[in-house]
């Protein structure tokens, strides 16, 4: 199966790009989200970070 791939990759004109492309598309992304972490305000970040262990809910689930 994977000879056909790589058989079939290498006929395309062009291929070097795709991976390339993706590795910088992952890199960006990490970068954006490192930046977003770094630079969040600590008050809101404790505020979000209370959620799961709020108890003053509403709504009620049963199991």
């Amino acid at each position: 199966m994977m000879k056909f791939v790589k058989n079939y990759m290498e006929s395309i004109d062009g291929v070097a790009v795709y991976p390339i492309f993706s590795l910088l598309i992952f890199f960006i992304f990490f970068v954006i989200l490192f930046w977003w972490v770094v630079t969040a305000k600590k008050d809101y970040i404790n505020k979000v970070s209370q959620f799961p262990l709020d108890n003053n809910d509403k709504t009620n689930i049963t199991s």
